[in-house]
């Protein structure tokens, strides 16, 4: 029972710092023209900024699939890049930029290649 109790305070830890990080973007890159998450139109250009919190290999239709979960405070946007197995650079906790139009996939906010940019 102890080691359950551990882990949710590790996990809880670990998620405050990933929250903390994204507000400390959402502060510096405030006035830089940039969409948030959870706030960003479906269907139109946008350009988002956040941090990456999984990534996974994930074939769609046949095709290889890389899978991410991109996080900014205000919310969650799964990106594909459709017949990529990796992108350099590409790993949960990285920072990056996208650009892209946001469409829906079974009730889920989802960006299909997307331009994107790492971020330090």
């Amino acid at each position: 029972m102890a080691d359950k109790s551990r882990l949710r305070r590790s996990i809880s830890r670990w998620a405050n710092s990933t929250d903390q990080h994204a507000r400390d973007m959402r502060e510096t890159f405030a006035d830089d023209g940039l969409d948030r998450i959870g706030e960003a139109p479906d269907r139109e250009r946008v350009r988002l900024r956040g941090t990456l919190r999984t990534v996974t290999l994930r074939p769609r239709g046949g095709v290889p699939a890389l899978e991410a979960d991109l996080y900014d405070g205000t919310g969650t946007i799964t990106v594909v890049w459709l017949g990529r197995r990796r992108i350099s650079g590409i790993a949960p906790g990285r920072s990056i930029e996208i650009q892209g139009r946001i469409g829906q996939h079974d009730g889920q906010r989802i960006m299909y290649n997307p331009r994107y940019e790492l971020m330090p």
